[in-house]
């Protein structure tokens, strides 16, 4: 029998293949999880350079390094960081071999650092995601960014941690099981300790509208930073809109099988309208008990419950609040029969008046009888919100009326919902003065607000100029409501106040194109500084979103001594034309001065 030469194969060959094969197994059964098609691409992109820098140690630099090649093209491209916090690689060379562990995003979280941490934290972990809010390259407005980021051990020892990232507004299923697994440890190794981590916004564990949160199996809520009102409460009865046991399903799951999906209907966090959430929950160690520990993912394309937008709008309840005002000025007192009267004009549905004295006693309540005569001066909605200071403060103005808007649950719901308050300072027949008021729950946004919010703006800068800044600025006062938000700007263009997005003041925005291209910096300025005020259209994303919308603009200029200012609000319109495609645009100084920073 004649003998077939075979090829020769070493030992080290045979290896090498079996690696190759092991690797990209693995690359497969990772980005197999994954829904879209640009996550497991990136996942595959990391996981080559990773493979890359393992078998040809630091000369792999220099193919990274390469431009229009897919380790590097515009907002794609791989970086390498130390374990120290060092950019060893990285399109910007300005950012090469320096230590920047301490940079952090527009809210304050720590970039490089959550980046090291998602991939060297847990040791069999090797691997992970971090998500934070960055300007897109050549951008000025900052946008979700999610990273995936890989530890490898390079030939000469050293070890490294290899990048990648892209600009996305879904949250990947995966992300959730990432986050999740992440939390599961943090308890098992920190116990109670770990809580903190769950409730911190510049942490891990809340990212664009996820959130990690934590039930005993008995039900209680023990973490809930999306609706921290419901912590310490039992939720083991509480249904979903459509009826489900949420709570219940969860426990019986992870009971049943440790680990798993439920879908069920849940409102994101400063939403009443509840949409498909689909939660990864987990069994975790906590002292000698089990907890559940779970996060959800909003489902884009899933139906969500019908708003139940009041009928009345904002116009017709500043006329009924108005036409009120005339009755208790020439009846005083003797008109409260009338407006209990439920059914009646005055009180229908979940629409009632109520009445304080000017030091914020609550002397008439339609709905609640029981609540008069306490002093309600210090009542907060469910975030902090100063209700009874509003509704003094406006009912105390020179014109002695305004709206105000904060969130509470309407009777019977735990979930609050924005509700919005007309209130006016009435004179009753006995000579004092009186603030009455009367609201609607998930009322939809109104020019109307955004009118009032800009004027009472103005006014206060008139009166303070930038002493006014700090309470423009406070989040949980009168000028920051819904998905709006009072921004002030100098004539030049310079942003001086933006709640929203505090990274853009004292830069200068003159330049900054929408979506659509238009010049809507200049074009503000230039129509209120000609006719005082205006309102104006424009292309742009919300804040903490990166899908583009509609929004229309108030903008006034108002004089303090002799400074000049644009105060300015918006509301954005629910629908959005699909043919936005441009991206914001910024002058040449400016993109260069954002690429500088990126990552």
């Amino acid at each position: 029998m004649k003998r077939v030469a075979l090829p020769f194969i070493t030992a080290f060959s045979i290896f090498a293949v079996l690696q190759i094969n092991f690797v990209w197994g693995q690359n497969i059964k990772t980005t197999q999880v994954y829904e879209q098609d640009e996550t497991r691409k990136l996942i595959l992109l990391v996981n080559d350079a990773a493979e890359l820098l393992r078998n040809k140690g630091e000369v792999a630099f220099d193919d990274f390094r390469m431009p229009n090649t897919r380790w590097r093209k515009w907002d794609k491209y791989i970086f390498v960081l130390d374990p120290e916090g060092v950019m060893v690689l990285h399109p910007d060379p300005a950012l090469e071999g320096k230590n920047i562990i301490n940079l952090k995003d527009i809210n304050g979280k720590p970039i490089v650092r959550g980046l090291l941490a998602a991939a060297t934290t847990f040791p069999n972990k090797p691997e992970g995601w971090y998500h934070y809010q960055w300007p897109v390259p050549g951008e000025l407005l900052p946008r979700w960014k999610s990273s995936f980021v890989r530890l490898v051990n390079a030939p000469s020892g050293k070890s490294y941690i290899v990048g990648s990232g892209m600009y996305n507004d879904r949250m990947e299923r995966e992300f959730v099981v990432d986050m999740v697994k992440d939390a599961v440890a943090q308890i098992e190794k920190n116990q109670e300790e770990a809580f903190k981590f769950f409730h911190d916004p510049s942490g891990p564990f809340m990212v664009k509208d996820a959130y990690v949160f934590l039930f005993d199996l008995n039900g209680t809520d023990l973490v809930n930073p999306g609706f921290p009102y419901l912590e310490g409460r039992n939720m083991m009865d509480q249904k979903d809109t459509h009826g489900k046991f949420l709570v219940r399903e969860m426990i019986n799951t992870v009971n049943e099988k440790n680990s798993g999906w439920v879908d069920y209907m849940w409102p994101k966090p400063g939403q009443s309208v509840s949409t498909v959430k689909s939660a990864f929950v987990s069994k975790a160690k906590l002292g000698d008990k089990w907890v559940l520990v779970g996060c959800g993912v909003y489902l884009p394309e899933a139906s969500k419950s019908i708003p139940k937008y009041n009928e009345m709008a904002a116009p017709e309840l500043l006329a009924l609040v108005r036409i009120a005002a005339k009755v208790f000025e020439q009846r005083g007192e003797k008109a409260y029969p009338e407006f209990r009267n439920k059914g009646g004009k005055w009180f229908h549905n979940n629409t009632y008046f109520f009445v304080w004295t000017m030091d914020a006693v609550r002397v008439f309540h339609a709905a609640d009888s029981a609540s008069e005569g306490i002093n309600a001066g210090e009542l907060k909605d469910v975030n902090g919100r100063p209700i009874g200071s509003m509704i003094l403060k406006a009912g105390s103005t020179p014109s002695g009326e305004g709206w105000i808007h904060y969130m509470y649950p309407e009777p019977g719901n735990i979930f609050p919902t924005w509700k919005s308050t007309f209130v006016k300072r009435v004179l009753f027949p006995s000579g004092k003065q009186y603030i009455i008021g009367c609201g609607i729950y998930s009322m939809q946004i109104h020019k109307v607000f955004i009118e009032d919010v800009v004027n009472s703006a103005a006014k206060l800068i008139a009166d303070r100029g930038k002493e006014a800044f700090a309470q423009l600025r406070d989040k949980t006062g009168p000028f920051v409501f819904m998905n709006t938000y009072i921004f002030v700007q100098s004539p030049d263009g310079t942003e001086l106040v933006n709640p929203a997005q505090p990274s853009l003041e004292g830069k200068n925005l003159i330049d900054l194109r929408d979506l659509k291209g238009k010049l809507v910096i200049r074009d503000q300025i230039a129509a209120a500084m000609t006719t005082g005020s205006v309102w104006l259209e424009c292309y742009w994303y919300k804040p903490g979103d990166n899908i583009p919308a509609l929004k229309q603009t108030y903008i006034r200029k108002v004089n303090y001594k002799d400074e000049t200012y644009l105060v300015g609000s918006g509301l954005y319109v629910a629908e959005t034309p699909a043919v936005v495609k441009q991206k914001p645009v910024i002058n040449k100084k400016q993109g260069k001065a954002v690429n500088k920073k990126r990552q």
